[in-house]
Order: C-alpha cells, then sequence, then structure tokens
C-alpha cells in the first residue's frame, strides 16, 4: 500500500484533479456510517465564523454535484443539497493511499475514491 500524507493545499491540488468523475464518500461519525455516490462537479471551501455552537465547523470543504447516499443499509436516496459538506478541524489528517483520500479527525472518518 502507497500512502502519504498531506497538508491540506496538496489534498486540495490533487482532489480537484477529481472534478467531473463520480466518486464515492464514506463518512464514519459518531457511530453511523454514510456512503455517498456523487458525480463531482466542483470542489469549494468554506469559512464561517458565525456558528451557534462548536459542533458547526469553522472550515469545511463542500463536495459539489448530483448524487445519492445510503445511511445504515437504507436504498439509495437523492441527496438533499447538490454538495456534500466535510467538516475541517485544526487536527484534520489528510493522506493518500492508492484508492484515494482519507481525512480523519476528532469527529469522525471521510474516505472519497474513485467509484466505477
Amino acid at each position: 500500500m502507497n500512502e502519504q500524507y498531506l497538508t491540506v493545499e496538496q489534498f486540495n491540488q490533487l482532489i480537484q484533479q477529481w472534478s467531473g468523475k463520480t466518486i464515492k464518500i464514506t463518512k464514519q461519525e459518531l457511530g453511523d456510517q454514510d456512503t455517498i455516490i456523487m458525480k463531482l462537479e466542483d470542489i469549494s471551501y468554506h469559512k464561517d465564523t458565525r456558528r451557534i455552537d462548536d459542533y458547526e465547523p469553522m472550515h469545511s470543504i463542500h463536495l459539489i454535484g448530483v448524487g445519492t447516499t445510503e445511511t445504515d443499509g437504507q436504498s439509495g436516496q437523492p441527496l438533499p443539497a447538490s454538495s456534500y459538506e466535510i467538516p475541517l478541524e485544526d487536527s484534520t489528517r489528510y493522506r493518500f493511499e492508492d484508492i484515494g483520500f482519507s481525512l480523519v479527525n476528532e469527529r469522525g472518518s471521510y474516505t472519497i475514491e474513485l467509484y466505477g
């Protein structure tokens, strides 16, 4: 297995190359697992300085596109919005492995890989 730790800037450069491709996002957070299949159209970053509480992230990445989500074994449902948000924290670790990316922070882990 070829594994490489990345800075957020390196992660951004690499994930931008996947724009236009179909990706699979697997989220494991707070004891549940969700799987999202998405045709990635764009990537954006957001900073929210008006947070209500600590659960809402100050920084996040938005993967923009059309897709479906499967939650805890339920069949695919359309994404409720045209983007999928991943919270970013100072402690987030970015890794690239042979098949995709992993982001791990105190809230959970997220893997992003090419699909199909």
